[in-house]
């Protein structure tokens, strides 16, 4: 099994709160990494997809009492939202009796947000975290190329060749479409569904033209939102909020938009290798969005991210801000011999960072100029996960 950075972070987090709620999409992991943490300890593991499962469960807060002793884990609890009531009635009862961390460890397909809803009963109870496909800083530097043309996902990343990890994508993509998503939100039409999410699979790191959207699938602007608003809390789909600065300058304020997962991008798309990701013209803007998610993931909630362009051409792909108001610009190039544009020079006298990166494909590192470097980015992955 490849060792997850964030195990440290779930079992910190199951010492301080009683119950915990791991969230990631469908087949990151989610399962074998609670089941790792487990391991060791009394625990009580349940598929609430599984009807032999919550069979098993019966009466919630009886077999809650029986397993009160013991880590029980929860998978796909997002699916029965009323057990949250129940949840937090056994753990303010156990709080009283000095059982006060580390009873509940919940699994979610859904993102943050859906699963926070269903859980507002859980206030002040439950901490949160998120597991992303792989990464760089779990995988060796060397298999970048891979982790970038198949994506995060394990059974995609580790698949035993480049054909079998597409099979995997392909069908990832159709369960997603055919039953998750009409399981998990409103009714939408799989076929419909399809051809946003190609759309924004060619739209990768473009900025959001949701009107443009809605023309091409003939619905309105407010159901591309309702759409997009889907696949963003699936964690399925990033938007990338710009950075707004008073500088006198026309902004653009619109957000950028990823498809997450650089495999699925490759998937929706048709790319089959890497070979012809290079001829494909998304292969930039697919290398960009797999830094992005690969930096994001190792910098966790440690600062906020956001991107910086103004209408007049300035841009800068990844601004972080930090809590105390430092921030960090970081450009991203598909290139081996980086160089430092006009475009970015703009930018970095508007923003005013602390520090500032150009990513890109080699290994060294070193500066282009008084105040920006050059980085690869497994380094700067490491440095941000540090």
């Amino acid at each position: 099994m490849i060792e997850r950075r964030i195990s440290a972070e779930l079992a910190l987090h199951l010492e301080e709160s009683p119950a915990v709620a791991l969230i990631g999409p469908r087949q990151v992991g989610k399962t074998t990494l609670a089941r790792a943490v487990a391991k060791g300890r009394p625990s009580a593991y349940l598929d609430l997809e599984s009807e032999s499962d919550r069979t098993r469960m019966g009466s919630p807060t009886l077999f809650f009492e029986d397993h009160a002793d013991e880590l029980v884990i929860l998978d796909e609890v997002h699916r029965t939202p009323g057990l949250f009531e129940t949840l937090r009635g056994v753990i303010d009862a156990g709080r009283r009796e000095g059982k006060g961390t580390g009873r509940f460890l919940l699994l979610g397909s859904a993102g943050i947000e859906l699963l926070a809803q269903s859980g507002e009963t859980l206030a002040g109870r439950i901490a949160f975290v998120e597991l992303n496909p792989l990464d760089v800083t779990e995988v060796t530097a060397e298999r970048l190329d891979d982790l970038w043309v198949r994506g995060g996902f394990p059974n995609s990343f580790l698949a035993r060749s480049g054909a079998a990890s597409m099979r995997w994508r392909k069908n990832f993509i159709k369960t997603y479409l055919e039953r998750d998503i009409p399981e998990l939100g409103p009714r939408i039409p799989a076929t419909r569904l399809a051809r946003l999410w190609t759309m924004l699979a060619h739209l990768q790191g473009g900025v959001l033209n949701a009107a443009q959207l809605a023309r091409n699938l003939e619905v309105t602007g407010a159901t591309i939102g309702r759409y997009i608003d889907l696949l963003v809390d699936l964690l399925l789909v990033r938007r990338l909020q710009p950075h707004l600065v008073n500088v006198g300058k026309r902004l653009v304020r619109s957000p950028k938009i990823y498809v997450r997962d650089s495999g699925l991008v490759h998937a929706l798309l048709g790319v089959t290798d890497k070979e012809a990701l290079l001829g494909h013209p998304v292969v930039g803007a697919s290398w960009e969005g797999m830094a992005i998610e690969n930096l994001l993931a190792a910098l966790g909630d440690q600062a906020l991210p956001s991107f910086y362009r103004t209408a007049q051409g300035a841009e800068v792909d990844l601004v972080l801000e930090w809590p105390d108001g430092r921030l960090w610009a970081i450009e991203i190039k598909r290139a081996a011999a980086p160089k430092l544009e006009r475009g970015m020079r703009s930018a970095l006298e508007d923003l005013q960072a602390q520090r500032s990166f150009v990513v890109y494909a080699g290994e060294e590192r070193f500066r282009l100029d008084e105040h920006v470097e050059a980085i690869g980015l497994p380094e700067l992955c490491a440095e941000l996960a540090a």
